[in-house]
């Protein structure tokens, strides 16, 4: 099993903070700048501990770790404040992938077993501070829960007389002392002040546990240079496409040593065929590509990255290389993502904009029941016309919907992005 990195956010009035009992603020408090941080760091998930008290302030929290899961895009684990079956659910439902469920609390030990039946044995983390802790407790944890998170220096104890993977939070900062822990076999992953420091390079760390046989999640690639078909110059092309939009942004080339930069930073490298020179791209710009994944053409002389760009592709500002119309044909843009973007992009623009005897904007004016009641309308519609044999009519009646619901959608604050999301994890 390899070693993950699992950095730690400490979660204050939605604010990040420096640690356990800490008022201060972590760099400038940003949870989601934070969270963007770690995924492209090398982080292999991101674990957030909620200091929230009241219900009130509890429910914001949530809100924020929501925000952190949107961001992140790396499994996010939830602990701090989870008392009832709701607070679980909540956190799943926020986008969170475990809940750690503090087993110092009786509450919590009494409560593992509802969900985990509910939510599922996956979902589950138990955090130990004491011995007994996991002692009286062993099989109760075993039968329902996936891992341990270790506080301290518990993992030996528990690693004696059990095999669940345990997660080592631990205060340690020498890279020394790191190094040692990782090397550990009762270690399955480690969090705390170390990793995540936004000083250490993660990817670096992962470098260094590779050369000590250590096993750690990094870009591997499933064919050898050397199988590579290269161009006279020695290299292949590169296409980069935007991962969530597919839009193509920029053609550049690698060489051996720019592919095996890019496995090793996680950072789009080319080889500047003007300059002679390595480049990784946005180091001066800040306009950074992170990969998300490379795929070989079925020649091996052709690599389609698809890439998670911050902000402008092009050197000239422009997000995309590709701006310049040549030719051009009218059709129609049938793509459902494109189509279902345009369509709410409009209805946006007339909720921020009103258009004088526009039905969008007279939708908006009238407010949430009279969006809620058309949408209701348009649902019974679908289903008295799924009773006839005419497909067209049902057709044109989910179109009718789906517009509806992009109402909606608009007026709720929730985009195409967070519903296909959602999905994706079903």
């Amino acid at each position: 099993m390899n070693k993950q990195l699992i950095p730690c956010l400490y979660l204050h009035s939605e604010k990040a903070v420096t640690g356990f009992g800490q008022r201060n603020l972590f760099g400038d408090g940003d949870v989601e700048t934070l969270a963007k941080f770690y995924r492209d760091n090398g982080a292999d998930e991101l674990l957030v501990f909620d200091f929230s008290s009241a219900d009130a302030e509890h429910d914001r929290a949530i809100g924020k770790i929501r925000d952190i899961c949107k961001s992140a895009e790396i499994p996010v684990i939830a602990a701090g404040n989870i008392k009832r079956v709701e607070d679980v659910k909540k956190l799943i439902y926020a986008g969170c992938a475990r809940v750690v469920l503090n087993f110092s609390k009786e509450s919590n030990i009494e409560l593992l077993e509802e969900v985990s039946r509910r939510f599922g044995k996956d979902r589950m983390v138990i955090s130990i501070s004491d011995f007994k802790e996991f002692t009286e407790n062993q099989q109760l944890i075993e039968e329902y829960a996936d891992r341990i998170l270790a506080l301290d220096t518990l993992q030996g104890e528990i690693a004696a007389i059990s095999n669940i993977p345990i997660i080592l939070h631990t205060d340690e900062s020498s890279n020394d002392k790191i190094m040692k822990l990782l090397e550990d076999l009762a270690v399955s992953g480690l969090c705390g002040a170390y990793v995540s420091s936004m000083e250490v390079d993660l990817h670096a760390l992962k470098e260094s546990c590779e050369k000590a046989g250590i096993p750690v999640n990094t870009f591997k690639s499933n064919i050898a240079w050397s199988d590579f078909k290269l161009n006279s110059d020695g290299m292949v092309p590169v296409i980069v496409q935007d991962y969530r939009t597919d839009e193509v942004l920029m053609l550049a080339y690698m060489n051996e040593l720019a592919f095996n930069t890019t496995l090793k930073l996680g950072k789009m490298t080319y080889w500047s065929r003007s300059r002679n020179e390595l480049w990784t791209k946005g180091l001066t710009s800040g306009h950074v590509q992170y990969v998300k994944s490379l795929t070989i053409d079925c020649d091996n002389d052709t690599i389609l990255a698809k890439v998670d760009q911050i902000g402008a592709a092009c050197h000239t500002g422009n997000r995309t290389c590709f701006f310049k119309p040549l030719v051009q044909k009218e059709y129609n843009d049938t793509n459902p993502l494109h189509v279902f973007q345009k369509v709410y992009d409009v209805i946006a623009d007339r909720r921020e904009n009103p258009k004088e005897g526009s039905y969008t904007s007279y939708l908006f004016d009238k407010g949430i029941d009279k969006i809620l009641k058309k949408v209701g309308e348009e649902c019974t519609e679908i289903v008295i016309a799924a009773k006839n044999p005419d497909k067209e009519e049902v057709k044109y009646e989910i179109s009718d919907f789906l517009y509806h619901m992009m109402v909606l959608m608009v007026e709720k604050g929730v985009s195409w992005e967070d519903i296909t999301s959602e999905l994706s994890k079903r």
